[in-house]
């Protein structure tokens, strides 16, 4: 890949990292409209959180309410820390029966309350003949496109679903964005939109799967360590260019989980690395040089890959791993600053230039800086880390990194 091409992808990656996630958007609304067929009261006792159908998603488990202001709590099916069902302490307001009410969380059993300081939602009926118009209303201060986007898509599909229970009185849980065939498009549309920066022909081709299933693994690695943790369920969710994301079931609940599920995304592919090494020796043994040089092409993705991501960046898995393990500012620092040195001299072992090299340093410094502070406040503070799981952890970092960067080191050898 040449120096031309290889700047515009990080340019692109870094430019759509801060649209989606930095970029300060102010007080924004979002409003949906939807024309159902059915009568003002039936949607009424189904989107008013004290009707008598306001549990037909299963999201409402129940509401009670606390005092004749209008404040109600509300149990959800969503998982807390702890396993047991979220709770919001809510507040309704300008309430006209099987017309119109709005809603603000006071507080929640899972998160801070400052996430909830500017969130408002409304709820209008208004009746078009036999049918009936719902208006949704959605305000939040948001920080990047990408919550907010997100809260269209969840709107919409609030609505869907809706129309459809009205039409056959049953929920239909899913949709097709997660649907296991749907991400496995979102993979192949991936690598064919990372083709031509490798070059439009079957070398090219064949890097940009490589790269695609080195997500895939990795991202597979953070759901193995979710299950592991106590998390009923994980799923992966692939972002065309930017990679994939891994979703746990319910919310962190202790500094050790954090680091376990951070580490575990490079640590899972730190197994196979070795595997790979063996297999394309093997290859070339037998004279099978094209299978060699795949197997080390995969082997020298999966570990560039996988080490970048232990890179001290705030919302990489080395800034999460090193956060939790990190007593202080100072030792956090310090850890840092280790971290991100050994992995430029690796590059630089590697046969990287300097000029790459200072370049991505000042990207990782841009990356840290862009995602900053961006991470959700829980309600309470996570269990703190034991000292012999700090030093486990420890160890295991220094294990992965080694692993990987010998994979580096060992695919750079074999065919640069």
């Amino acid at each position: 890949m040449s120096p031309i091409v290889t700047a515009i992808l990080v340019a692109c990656n870094l430019g759509l990292i801060f649209l989606l996630m930095t970029v300060p958007l102010g007080l924004r609304t979002v409003r949906l409209s939807r024309l159902v067929a059915a009568d003002r009261h039936r949607l009424w006792q189904a989107l008013w959180p004290l009707g008598s159908d306001a549990g037909w998603s299963g999201e409402i488990l129940s509401a009670k309410a606390i005092d004749d202001q209008g404040t109600t709590r509300i149990r959800l099916s969503w998982e807390g820390r702890d396993g047991q069902p979220i709770e919001h302490k809510v507040r309704l307001e300008d309430v006209v029966e099987d017309s119109r009410f709005s809603m603000r969380v006071l507080d929640d059993t899972s998160l801070d309350a400052s996430f909830w300081a500017d969130y408002r939602e409304a709820t209008e009926l208004i009746p078009e003949g036999s049918a009936t118009r719902i208006i949704l209303s959605r305000t939040d201060r948001y920080r990047g496109v990408a919550f907010l986007v997100f809260r269209c898509f969840a709107m919409r599909r609030e609505l869907d679903k809706l129309e459809i229970w009205v039409r056959t009185g049953r929920y239909r849980k899913g949709g097709w964005f997660e649907h296991p065939l749907s991400q496995i498009g979102f993979a192949v549309l991936s690598a064919f939109i990372l083709w031509p920066f490798f070059g439009l022909n079957l070398g090219g081709l064949a890097l940009a799967a490589i790269l695609t299933s080195v997500v895939a693994l990795h991202e597979l690695g953070h759901m193995a360590a979710f299950r592991l943790t106590g998390h009923r369920k994980a799923r992966m969710i692939f972002i065309p260019l930017l990679g994939g994301i891994a979703i746990g079931g319910r919310p962190y609940d202790s500094r050790f989980e954090v680091a376990f599920v951070a580490l575990m995304g490079a640590g899972f592919s730190a197994f196979l690395v070795p595997l790979l090494i063996a297999a394309s020796a093997l290859a070339s043994g037998e004279g099978h040089g094209l299978a060699a040089a795949l197997l080390a092409t995969l082997t020298g993705c999966a570990a560039l890959f996988n080490i970048a991501n232990l890179v001290p960046v705030w919302k990489f898995d080395g800034g999460q791993v090193l956060r939790q393990l990190c007593p202080g500012p100072v030792a956090l620092a310090f850890a840092s600053f280790f971290l991100l040195s050994a992995l430029l001299a690796l590059g630089w072992q590697a046969g990287f230039s300097s000029g790459f090299l200072l370049a991505a340093g000042a990207i990782f410094a841009a990356l840290s800086l862009l995602t900053m502070g961006s991470a959700v406040k829980p309600r309470h503070e996570l269990k703190p880390i034991r000292t012999v799981d700090r030093l486990a952890m420890a160890g295991a970092l220094l294990a992965v990194f080694a692993i990987h960067g010998y994979g580096v080191l060992w695919a750079s050898a074999r065919l640069l």
